[in-house]
């Protein structure tokens, strides 16, 4: 593997662990990216080094995020793997997943310690939460709106680049 691809390979893997997903699943999805015919299991496990079960769980780990597909090849009986090739809808999936898996249980216990009576509701631990609560609630509308129509944002995110946003 050349040195950039292998670089980036590593690089993707390591932002893939700020996603909240391991670093093998973000390096397959680097790979899976840089292939330009589709993939099977074993290619992925011989080119990245990495475990048959450990590639066959982060292949569908990464499915079920919809950042890479199952094809069919004419003629085999394996499974193929390409990465999506719309790359706003790849970032757009991984967001609402983040969002999903990262900061709608934080507002929940949030919401929940908030909930409580043994919270004195007259500290300033008690204001500051509050605070937190409501701008985090303003967050997850925004968010819940952008993240609810993939075609509506593409538009908007568009619309603010022409502003050199």
């Amino acid at each position: 593997m050349e040195k950039e691809r292998g670089q980036f390979i590593e690089t993707w893997g390591s932002l893939g662990v700020l996603w909240g997903i391991n670093r093998s699943m973000a390096r397959i999805h680097a790979f899976i990216m840089l292939c330009e015919d589709p993939v099977d299991l074993e290619t992925v496990c011989r080119r990245l080094r990495i475990s048959r079960g450990n590639a066959s769980m982060s292949l569908k780990e990464l499915r079920s995020w919809g950042v890479i597909h199952r094809v069919h090849m004419s003629g085999e009986r394996r499974d193929f793997y390409v990465a999506e090739p719309d790359n706003w809808k790849m970032i757009f999936k991984i967001a609402a997943q983040r969002k999903e898996r990262e900061f709608d249980p934080a507002l929940q216990a949030l919401q929940d310690l908030l909930g409580r009576a043994d919270l004195d509701s007259s500290s300033g631990v008690r204001a500051r939460l509050g605070e937190l609560e409501r701008t985090m609630t303003t967050f997850d509308r925004l968010a819940r709106k952008f993240l609810g129509n993939e075609q509506a944002s593409r538009i908007v995110v568009d619309m603010l680049k022409k502003f050199k946003v």
